[in-house]
């Protein structure tokens, strides 16, 4: 599968915490292996959109959406609490 980051989503993980950097591209590599992996937690988020939501760690949620082979990531935010 490809990657394709959004500019909005590249911006986001630019200012993200370094410890936030390093999980968010750690659970990438899980996606590209396994969509279920236990530790992404992975959910469909916008069911008409294709929009689906995983984890980061504990506080901070990526969304992103699967066109053929290619996983486009669209955003990384602190999870609304």
């Amino acid at each position: 599968m490809k990657l394709r980051y959004s500019r909005h989503l590249l911006r986001q993980y630019a200012a993200a915490p370094v410890h936030v950097q390093r999980a968010f591209l750690k659970q990438i590599r899980l996606l590209l292996q396994n969509l279920q992996h236990p530790s992404l937690r992975t959910k469909k988020y916008h069911e008409t959109l294709g929009i689906w939501q995983a984890s980061v760690n504990r506080d901070w949620r990526f969304y992103f959406s699967i066109q053929g082979d290619e996983c486009r990531l669209h955003e990384i935010i602190p999870h609304p609490k």
